[in-house]
This record gives C-alpha cells, sequence and structure tokens, in this order.
C-alpha cells in the first residue's frame, strides 16, 4: 500500500526508501516483529481464556508432553496477523505473486484453525477428516499456481543443471500444487516439539528469500544460469515478514512453551513456502533447503506403510522427533540439533545456485 502511495507522489524525498525492495522487506520484518511481540502477551491471554483446557495431549505419545497440557494452541493466528498487516503494508499491490503466495497461506492458515479449533472444541484430536483437508488445500495451492503461471514459463528445473529440463505445460499447475500441498503438511508433522518448526521455518524463509530476489534479477539470474522470473523479487517481502512474525512468536514458543502454533501456523507457513519455491521454479531446492520437513514426512510414510505391511514399526515412534526423544534426548536437545540440520540443509541448498 505504501509503495503506490510514495509513487503517486513520484517517490519524494525520504519516501524514494520504498522504491526499493531491501527496504520494503526489511520494513515488512520489522513490523512483523513489533506486532508479534507487542501484541503477543495479549493475544495469547485471550486464547488462554477461550480455550480452557487448550490443545488436547496425546495419550500415546511422549509421556513427557502430558505436562503440557493447557497449553494454548491455534498461536499460528499471531503469525498470521503480523505478517498479514506488514506484508500488505509494504509490498506493491499490483504484484500477482506476492497475492498467489498470500492465497496459500491464508487458506491454508483457514484449514488449519479450523482443524485447530474442532480439536479444541470437541477436546480430542480428530479435526477435520484428512480427505477434506487435501482436498480444500489442493484447491487453493491449485488456484495460486494457476496465478502464478500466467506468465506463460511452466518449465521444470533441477539443482544443479543450467536450464529448463522439461516442459510440463498445464500439467505444472498439478505439480505446482502438489508441491505446496506436500510441503504445507509436511511442516504441519515437524511441528510436534516446542520450537521445532518455528526456527527451521525462519531459516528456510531467509534462504528462499535470497533465491528470491536472485530469481527476480536478470543479471543475477543469467549469471548463475538460474531461470529469471520478473516480478517475483517482491517475494522478499513476505519471507521477511514471515521471518520477523516468526521471530516474535519464537518469543513465546520457546522451551517451555506458552502457545503452540498449532495447525493454524505450520500449514500455512508451509504452504507459504512451497507457494515461494514454486513461483521461484526452485521446487527441488526446497526439497533441500526444507530437508529437514521432507524427513519428518518420510519418517511418517515409512513408519506407517512398513507397520501395515509387518505390523512392527521401523522407529520408535514417528515422527522421528519423537524416535529420538524415545531414545533418551530431552526435548530441548532434540530441538537445538534439528534446528543445526535445517541451517546446514539451508546452507546445501543455496550451494545448487553456484554449482550449475
Amino acid at each position: 500500500m505504501l509503495y503506490l502511495i510514495a509513487e503517486y507522489f513520484g517517490f519524494p524525498h525520504l519516501l524514494n526508501l520504498v522504491r526499493y525492495i531491501s527496504f520494503r522487506a526489511g520494513a515488512a520484518s520489522a513490523t512483523a516483529l513489533v506486532i508479534g511481540l507487542i501484541w503477543g502477551p495479549t493475544f495469547i491471554g485471550w486464547l488462554r481464556v477461550r480455550q480452557g483446557k487448550g490443545q488436547p495431549i496425546r495419550a500415546d505419545g511422549p509421556q513427557t508432553h502430558l505436562a503440557k497440557r493447557g497449553t494454548p494452541t491455534m498461536g499460528g493466528l499471531l503469525i498470521l496477523i503480523s505478517v498479514g498487516i506488514s506484508v500488505l503494508l509494504w509490498m506493491d499491490l499490483r504484484n500477482p505473486y506476492v497475492w498467489a503466495c498470500l492465497l496459500v497461506t491464508g487458506g491454508f492458515g483457514l484449514i488449519g484453525f479450523l482443524d485447530d479449533w474442532d480439536k479444541v472444541r470437541k477436546a480430542h484430536h480428530a479435526g477435520l477428516s484428512g480427505k477434506t483437508r487435501l482436498m480444500f488445500e489442493f484447491l487453493i495451492a491449485g488456484a495460486a499456481t494457476f496465478l502464478m503461471v500466467q506468465s506463460g514459463n511452466t518449465n521444470l528445473y533441477l539443482p544443479f543443471y543450467s536450464g529448463p529440463v522439461l516442459y510440463l505445460g498445464w500439467l505444472y499447475v498439478i505439480f505446482g500444487a502438489f508441491v505446496i500441498v506436500a510441503f504445507g503438511n509436511a511442516v504441519n508433522l515437524t511441528d510436534g516439539l516446542d520450537g521445532l518448526a518455528t526456527m527451521p521455518v525462519i531459516i528456510a524463509s531467509i534462504a528462499f528469500l535470497i533465491i528470491a530476489y536472485l530469481v527476480g534479477n536478470a543479471k543475477f539470474a543469467t549469471y548463475l544460469g538460474i531461470p529469471h522470473v520478473p516480478g517475483v523479487g517482491d517475494l522478499t517481502v513476505l519471507l521477511l515478514a514471515v521471518v520477523g512474525a516468526g521471530l516474535a512468536f519464537l518469543w513465546f514458543n520457546a522451551p517451555p512453551a506458552a502457545v503452540f502454533m498449532g495447525d493454524t501456523g505450520s500449514l500455512a507457513l508451509g504452504g507459504a513456502l512451497g507457494a515461494v519455491a514454486v513461483a521461484c521454479h526452485h521446487e527441488f531446492v526446497l526439497a533441500i533447503v526444507g530437508g529437514l520437513f521432507v524427513l519428518e514426512a518420510v519418517s511418517v510414510i515409512i513408519q506407517v506403510f512398513w507397520f501395515k505391511r509387518t505390523g512392527r514399526r521401523i522407529f520408535k515412534m514417528a515422527p522421528i522427533h519423537h524416535h529420538f526423544e524415545q531414545l533418551g534426548w530431552s526435548e530441548p536437545t532434540v530441538v537445538i540439533r534439528f534446528w543445526i540440520v535445517a541451517f546446514i540443509l539451508a546452507l546445501a541448498g543455496l550451494s545448487t545456485l553456484k554449482l550449475r
């Protein structure tokens, strides 16, 4: 909004700063951080009053988690509101890529909210049915991908290879929707320990804001041999807003958590990262940068598949962060070590930009 206002007046004096993506992205991050930190205590208190017993804790989960009973959930709303306000304030409202990513973020957040609300209201873990969730997730992700491919680039790109490897045409809409839905649910599965999903999301967002900026710049994209997508550089505003809002949320979500992100936040943030990867045509790089989330999701798939086939379990408990808890690792140990893994994988993903 401020960009259009500054443009209307010809970017005079200090308003000339609004012309630059780097300034608007930094301002969006600061705005989201301040909103989250200031409003956080009041918002958490409101959630505690409204929810009463808070998020139900599974009896068949790690026994140490029973002490968390009564902690309010749906804290992802704090992130989404902070991100929404800051992005709408600092983005170029004419940019279709940011709107497409906001569609996924808000839509997935709504699905997660309905799921969380059902759990809290009924005090059990049913939530929305899996089929219902997936149906709406694919509809939202498909619509967002359709908006992002209007430029006509529906090529598939691979890490370590310069140039497109396959032309997908309109099949790219299906592919993009799958990436967004898969990554949204992968982050959702990771959100099982205090702060476990929050920091890796922040790390992945920082990695992809670099990618988005480079992809959106013709000179850098040509030099690195990566696809150039005009306008996608504005996604740095969204991603730095996620970083700011995520840091503010982590202030309250750090062990012992005063609030849980819930499906409201994890599904929305995962979907947002997936949408950014689709916009930048770096879907496979996302699998490297967000490798921790992929590992968590794969551990669940393997566990379910093997148990149905043999009646035995490969991991002591899935997702895999619970496996390490069962091995005797304390929760903070699991969380911090997984943060380190996420940081290493982000660096590995960024290295693919040059190794082509």
